[in-house]
């Protein structure tokens, strides 16, 4: 999925969050931020969302001289998930359905993303988790359970700190299959690294791994050696999120794609209209995307 001259105000208002959260004065603050616009000349329109957000990011970690500006955030995303996840867990137990329930909670932690926006409390969380039960699921919900059944390995592509959380509601619902799940390789963002996994303890019920790379995103080119073994290996790929789409939506294989359609750039390219709960997958080429809702 190439950019879209949309998103550039979207990397614009990250960079700025970024630089809010410094203890610099208005002054540097206001330097810093020229500085980044100046990176912003070369970025590539050809390239996809993330991998432009990748050298953006970059940017901004060197100058705020910081390998993780927004650990603090993501500490209190993981924080505010935590705390919300037993009644969750409560009701996937009661539903009839409860692998598909626990997709519903899964694509509802999605919400859970500074990339789309700067502030998410949690009254926003816990509003979008009560409305969670009767969403349908766009896409093809009937393909990933039978997927499900079939697989004996998964790859799960994860996505962001707090969100997290919410993965492991749907994991903890496919049993009797090996799991693995990857985060990335470096902060970026608020997207989840292997300490925000083992917050929401991953490592208790899969194998955590990350993909070796700082994109908000998964670029397979950028990505080590053993991330895209597993990811050529594994019989199910499950991939969360809109930075995920945006860097895998043309790739070959099958993954599917659990995420909330969260901007009118990834409305338009997945064919899900703006807040739609999308379970789709990747098929010869084609996306299954047929509005099947439960």
């Amino acid at each position: 999925m190439k950019m879209s001259l949309d998103c550039i105000p979207c990397f614009v208002r990250q960079a700025a969050d970024a630089v809010k959260m410094s203890a610099l004065s208005d002054e540097n603050q206001k330097s810093l931020m020229q500085e980044v616009l100046k990176s912003m000349d070369d970025v590539d329109l050809n390239q996809t969302p993330p991998a432009a957000a990748q050298m953006i990011h970059r940017r901004l970690r060197e100058l705020l001289l910081t390998d993780d500006p927004y650990r603090e955030s993501k500490d209190r995303q993981n924080e505010m998930a935590a705390a919300l996840i037993p009644e969750i867990r409560k009701y996937i137990a009661l539903s009839s359905d409860p692998l598909v329930m626990a997709v519903r909670y899964a694509i509802t932690g999605n919400i859970i993303d500074l990339g789309a926006k700067n502030k998410i409390g949690y009254g926003e969380i816990y509003e979008e988790l009560q409305n969670a039960p009767l969403q349908p699921i766009l896409g093809d919900i009937e393909a990933f359970k039978k997927s499900v059944l079939q697989a004996k390995t998964i790859l799960y592509l994860a996505d962001n700190a707090g969100e997290i959380f919410f993965d492991r509601l749907l994991i903890e619902q496919l049993s009797d299959v090996k799991i693995t799940m990857a985060v990335r390789g470096a902060p970026v963002i608020n997207d989840a690294t292997i300490s925000d996994a083992q917050a929401a303890g991953i490592d208790e019920i899969a194998d955590i791994i990350d993909n070796g790379s700082d994109a908000p995103g998964t670029i397979l080119e950028d990505c080590n050696d053993k991330f895209r073994r597993i990811f050529n290996e594994s019989d199910m790929v499950i991939a969360k999120g809109q930075g995920n789409f945006e860097s895998l939506s043309d790739e070959p294989r099958e993954i599917f794609f659990l995420f909330k359609t969260k901007c009118p750039v990834i409305s338009r390219h997945s064919g899900f209209c703006l807040g739609s709960y999308v379970a789709t997958h990747r098929l010869r080429g084609n996306y299954v995307s047929e509005e099947k809702a439960l």
